[in-house]
């Protein structure tokens, strides 16, 4: 009788398991949030940005001796240099990066009129969101300036991935935005 209600038992659990009556839980953590970006720039959010490089920074390492112990050699910082901030996304109808990256050059505008120094910098507000709408950070990056625009990025007709539009930005430094 105990060797039937084992088999009972069993049978249960792995026809419960393949039938999908019994959940299960994969051992481990729980799955992360899926990460939304949302960056605005002139008051207004940029849609559709799926990719943004990282914030990064470095700073020099200067060496340096004192006078009188020429043996021992000290590190300082030096200059502080930002990489530049590339934003990707599908390729859409808002003209947000071609309206912003035309203020740096626009062909045929004429000799000495190709770009406009008027508004080309901004600053730019990324925000890293949950799904759920949730903020989880926010940081500032300040007087940027595109020095990069891939109007179409390399596709193929025959792949379902959409074409990107890239835009590369300079700028003068970012900081974390406590404030959101």
């Amino acid at each position: 009788m105990k060797r039937g209600v084992f088999l009972f038992s069993l049978a249960f659990v792995i026809l419960g398991f393949d039938l999908g009556c019994v959940q299960w839980h994969p051992p481990g953590p729980p799955q992360a949030p899926i990460i939304l970006f949302v960056v605005k720039w002139d008051g207004k959010v940029i849609p559709g940005i799926t990719q943004i490089s990282a914030l990064h920074r470095k700073t020099e390492v200067v060496e340096h001796r004192t006078g009188d112990d020429s043996n021992l050699i000290r590190r300082s910082p030096g200059k502080t240099e930002y990489q530049p901030i590339v934003l990707k996304r599908p390729r859409t109808g808002d003209q947000e990066f071609e309206r912003w990256a035309n203020l740096v050059w626009v062909l045929g505008a004429g000799q000495g009129r190709e770009m406009s120094l008027k508004n080309y910098r901004k600053d730019l507000c990324i925000e890293m969101r949950e799904d759920t709408g949730r903020l989880l950070m926010a940081f500032r990056a300040y007087r940027c300036w595109p020095s990069g625009y891939v109007a179409l990025s390399e596709s193929r007709a025959e792949q379902k991935s959409a074409a990107l539009e890239i835009l590369v930005l300079e700028h003068e430094g970012w900081e974390r935005d406590e404030a959101n």
